[in-house]
C-alpha cells in the first residue's frame, strides 16, 4: 500500500508517492545538483523508444518554432515510412504527413528538418531521393 499525498506545482495538485521518497533518502544521500540534461538529450531518449528515430538540433528547433506537436501515433508513422523507405533503398527521403513534413537520413533514422504545411507550399525540398506519402 503506497502513502500518497498531493503538492501543488503552478496551482496544480501533483500526486507524491511519501514511501517512494522515504526509501529514495533510506538508500543514499539526496544530491542537490541539477542534471546537466540537455533538451537534446532529453528530447532524443524519448523519441528512442519509438522506432529509434533521431532528431537534429535543426529538427528539433523547427519543430519548436513551427509549434508541431508529435504523438506517439505520429512517431510510430514516421519509423513505418522510414522503414519503407529503406526497404527501397532511399537514403534521404521525404515523409509527408496531413499537417507536416519531414526530411529523413534514412540510414541514420534522423529527421534533418521539419515543416508545417504552410511552409512546406513556400518551399522546394532538394537533396531527397523519394518522397513517403502517409
Amino acid at each position: 500500500m503506497a502513502i500518497e499525498q498531493s503538492v501543488r506545482i503552478n496551482s496544480q495538485p501533483v500526486p507524491v508517492n511519501l514511501i517512494e521518497i522515504a526509501n529514495r533518502k533510506a538508500s543514499g544521500p539526496v544530491s542537490s545538483e541539477k542534471s546537466a540534461v540537455s533538451f537534446n538529450e532529453l528530447l532524443n531518449s524519448q523519441l528512442n523508444g519509438s522506432g529509434g528515430i533521431q532528431f537534429s538540433k535543426h529538427a528539433q528547433q523547427r519543430l519548436h518554432s513551427r509549434g508541431i506537436e508529435l504523438n506517439s501515433e505520429k512517431l510510430n508513422q514516421l519509423s513505418q515510412a522510414i522503414d519503407k523507405a529503406g526497404t527501397k533503398g532511399s537514403k534521404e527521403t521525404l515523409v509527408l504527413t496531413d499537417d507536416s513534413a519531414f526530411v529523413v537520413s534514412v540510414k541514420n533514422r534522423m529527421v534533418i528538418t521539419v515543416f508545417d504545411k504552410d511552409n512546406l507550399r513556400e518551399g522546394v525540398v532538394t537533396s531527397i531521393d523519394s518522397a513517403v506519402i502517409m
